[in-house]
């Protein structure tokens, strides 16, 4: 493998990490399919987690003023919730499956508020029961692949909350999702000395995108931030569906 073809590409999924966590929505899980131009998708995820918890850090400092408590109760203990059943469930789900139900319902969601124009629909508040729902599934889908934007947002857009309070929920509810699946992930793909120190060196990356992320956030009209969640759901939700399909066909 090209070293320097490798640092470029990895530096730039670890970018991608911090501009999601700097509140850029949906950005981050583009870093895995990035990294798998290099490697296996599990690799790639097991490589990223140290690069998201720290990114995770910066984040909650940069948006510790900014969130929804009321969300926060729900989704933490949801999202945490979620990353047990996949570690209890590894060796039963397969991921091909979630991938491809997890791009659905995100497909599905854009087009219903494209479709019926419900940027003129009432805020909805936050509920304990949808919350749950979404919350343990964004745990849950995180574990396996560090996809856990598509539930959230589902969740989430119907609230129409101010931009920097959505992507501070976001922020430390995935803050708190990674830190529960650092044990779980050793458990099940030990960490060995050459990926923490491969990860270490894309830090700066991280840092840099998470800061770059929150100073574009903060200074984006809040008709634009939305509409690129969406687009950005859209896209990511397609690329899950390409994703869990090329592996059923066996072209992976």
């Amino acid at each position: 493998m090209n070293a320097d073809l490798y640092f470029w590409l990895a530096g730039c999924a670890a970018l991608l990490v911090g501009l999601s966590k700097g509140g850029l929505p949906a950005v981050g899980m583009l870093a895995v399919p990035v990294l798998s131009l290099l490697m296996s998708p599990v690799k790639a995820a097991v490589l990223l987690l140290p690069i998201f918890v720290i990114s995770d850090v910066v984040g909650i400092w940069l948006y510790r003023r900014d969130y929804s408590a009321a969300n926060l109760r729900i989704l933490i203990p949801a999202g945490v919730f979620g990353v047990l059943v996949g570690w209890l469930t590894a060796s039963l789900v397969s991921d091909m499956a979630i991938t491809f139900l997890i791009g659905v319902v995100g497909v599905a969601f854009c087009l219903n508020v494209w479709l019926r124009k419900q940027d003129n629909a009432p805020a909805q508040p936050a509920d304990t029961v949808k919350g749950w729902f979404w919350g343990s599934l964004a745990g849950f889908t995180s574990f396996i692949s560090h996809a856990g934007a598509p539930p959230f947002q589902v969740y989430m857009l119907p609230q129409k909350l101010p931009k920097t309070e959505f992507a501070g929920t976001a922020t430390i509810v995935f803050a708190v999702i990674n830190a529960a699946k650092i044990l779980p992930y050793q458990n099940l793909r030990p960490y060995s000395g050459e990926t923490l120190w491969s990860a270490a060196v894309l830090i700066p990356f991280a840092l840099i995108g998470t800061v770059c992320g929150a100073y574009l956030t903060r200074r984006m009209a809040d008709v634009w931030f939305y509409r690129i969640v969406q687009i950005s759901l859209f896209a990511v939700s397609l690329k899950l569906i390409f994703d869990a399909l090329q592996s059923y066909l066996g072209l992976t």
